[in-house]
């Protein structure tokens, strides 16, 4: 087929190959030059076609000499910093984590892009171990620093039985046309309770991609929180595994964007076992000439009866140039679940909007707080304070249009 239909290769694909081949990864690089980056004519890349988005790639990142300070302060965390994949500084651990570092990426072997160059190119992987229950805010700041940079790093968190912790990842750096790959792993122990945020706050010229893969025990629970709000291309993979029985996930996102900027979170859960449960539930809001993508698949195994599993997306269009883009699709083969999925998207209810206006709120106020009251169910469910608010920080800048 490769003979008969050769694939043209634009210099992302060229650069890609070669920092894949300089690492030794002959394989991963191999598919690239057969198949080049996923168009939409690729189910997964249908609305994110990176042939086209992602016209070049930058040298790969050399190792910072420093950091800045963090995009996103949350008071009373304790922080880590990695820029460029290396680790800058930490502050004093709190009791019952263990801060580590691993060699290579840590992903799951998939048939995805963005997970085959992280497993590719990540040299090394920091690694937390919670052995019991934190009361702070663990946050993970990833950086790219400096020029222009191709970085992969790569993030891999054990949480012991019964622990529980809450664990925040934000993405900056400087203004530079930087490609971000940022792997993460996480392993919730028997029942585990852990809240994991992650939140781009890049510029508008980066590139960033992440994925976040997620294996549960038995009765753990997990909330995510994935909140793009800062490169002009972004996609995040959510990939949770239900592997234990009374396992629980409730999966939520959001999509923040404006004139010029994409933003795709793409969800795959897998319900492995019976008696598992999941709430997926993502937002969108756009303005200007921008995209929004949510694809959400629901894989319930042949085993796994009794899964009880809802997916939903909603969608708020504050322009008539935006879009927001929706595929939630079921993948099941068991006969005793309870799955399903839904969609919509609109304006501001012009009633509510007339409501508003008529008790004598200027109407930018009045729109500010509908937007607000839209985002409000996946914000307050971050029930420590001070992240809280610092993420309310995050919202308030994309309002004010920063």
């Amino acid at each position: 087929m490769r003979a008969n239909f050769p694939v043209r290769l634009g210099p992302a694909e060229e650069t890609l190959i070669s920092q894949l081949k300089a690492a030794g990864a002959e394989q991963a690089a191999e598919r690239i030059a057969v198949a080049g980056l996923p168009t939409r004519r690729v189910e997964s890349y249908h609305y994110t076609d990176l042939k086209t988005l992602l016209r070049t790639i930058p040298a790969l990142g050399q190792p910072a000499n420093e950091a800045s300070a963090p995009a996103l302060r949350v008071p009373g965390a304790f922080t880590l910093m990695i820029a460029n994949g290396v680790i800058q500084n930490a502050s004093t651990a709190p009791a019952g984590v263990i801060v580590g570092e691993a060699g290579g990426g840590v992903l799951s072997t998939r048939d995805d892009v963005i997970v085959n160059v992280s497993n590719a190119l990540a040299q090394k992987a920091l690694t937390l171990t919670l052995e019991s229950s934190v009361d702070p805010v663990v946050q993970v700041e990833r950086r790219i620093e400096g020029e222009a940079a191709h970085v992969a790093d790569a993030l891999k968190i054990f949480v012991a039985d019964g622990a529980s912790t809450t664990i925040v990842e934000t993405f900056s750096g400087s203004d530079a046309a930087h490609v971000g790959n940022h792997a993460t792993y996480m392993a919730l122990g028997k029942n585990a309770v852990v809240t994991h945020i992650t939140v781009d706050l890049s510029t508008r010229a980066v590139s960033h991609f992440a994925t976040n893969e997620y294996h549960l025990a038995d009765g753990a629970k997990l909330r995510t929180l994935v909140i793009h709000a800062g490169a002009g291309l972004a996609r995040t993979n959510v990939f949770p595994r239900l592997e234990g029985a009374g396992a629980h996930a409730d999966l939520t996102g959001l999509n923040l964007v404006a004139e010029g900027q994409h933003a795709d979170i793409t969800m795959e859960t897998t319900h492995a076992v019976p008696n598992t449960s999941s709430q997926p539930l993502f937002k969108s809001i756009a303005r200007g000439r921008s995209k929004s993508v949510v694809q959400g698949k629901l894989i319930v195994a042949r085993d796994a009866q009794k899964t009880d599993a809802k997916f939903m997306h909603q969608g708020l269009m504050l322009s008539d140039e935006a879009e927001i883009l929706s595929k939630p699709e079921l993948e099941i083969y068991a006969d005793d679940v309870v799955c399903g999925h839904g969609s919509t998207c609109g304006k501001l209810d012009e009633d509510s909007l007339f409501y508003l206006l008529s008790r004598g709120v200027p109407k930018p106020e009045a729109e500010t707080m509908m937007v607000r009251g839209f985002i409000a169910e996946l914000l307050d469910e971050v029930e420590d304070e001070a992240l809280n608010e610092a993420l309310q920080t995050v919202v308030d800048s994309w309002l004010l249009g920063a």
